[in-house]
């Protein structure tokens, strides 16, 4: 389908605008731009660009407009969604019955980051979980925080880490250390004591890279 200048006008704009602000315009903002008075006409022209397949619209919303290609939605570079794969105790490990050879519940939710944020870590070897606890509120990890995970079977001494305790099909977040050929799982929390496990009996499932504070989470 063959666009008018001004559809190429409007196309181009929506371009711009959403990839300096990382939001879509309004019709409004559209019509001003264009030298467009008329939000029907507006109306009009963005009705031509997603017969043509360029934009999608959610009618209903303000900033309801996004970029398409190949008939998915173009992603914006500036950010990236991390599957939150559910909830990981910061406090004495709990049994999770059903979990298999995974310490973690599925929840099937997102969250978005902006890339700056990961310090360059690639965003496809990364998932998210809910805390659960207090255990490591002296590293600024607090109940109903969110820890952005780089999934790895490695860790170093210091490491934050989700670690999976083999034997007793347990789950837990925790500081790693390895010493004399055990591994201590360290709170930092004084209430709490350091989990102590053989080598052979814990699984590393990811470094934590990453906190994000919730609102009304504890102080």
């Amino acid at each position: 389908m063959a666009l008018s200048e001004r559809q190429q006008q409007i196309y181009s704009y929506i371009q711009r605008f959403t990839s300096d602000k990382g939001r879509p315009p309004t019709i409004r903002e559209i019509g001003q731009a264009v030298n467009i008075s008329s939000t029907s006409v507006v109306n009009y022209n963005l009705n031509i660009l997603e017969k043509a397949g360029l934009i999608s619209r959610e009618k209903e919303v303000s900033r309801g407009l996004r970029l398409m290609g190949n008939g998915k939605p173009i992603a914006d570079p500036r950010f990236v969604q991390i599957p939150l794969l559910g909830r990981i105790v910061a406090g004495k490990p709990i049994e999770i019955p059903e979990a298999g050879t995974s310490a973690f519940e599925a929840d099937h939710e997102s969250v978005t980051l902006t890339r700056d944020l990961l310090g360059g870590s690639d965003s496809e070897n990364l998932y998210a979980l809910h805390v659960k606890g207090d255990s490591m509120i002296d590293a600024s990890i607090h109940d109903g925080d969110i820890v952005v995970m780089k999934h790895q079977e490695t860790a170093r001494n210091g490491d934050l880490v989700a670690a999976w305790i083999k034997d007793k099909q347990q789950t837990t977040l925790k500081r790693f250390f390895r010493e004399k050929g055990i591994i201590k799982l360290v709170p930092a929390n004084p209430s709490y004591k350091t989990i102590e496990v053989e080598p052979r009996n814990i699984a590393i499932q990811g470094k934590v890279v990453l906190v994000i504070r919730q609102l009304g989470a504890a102080a």
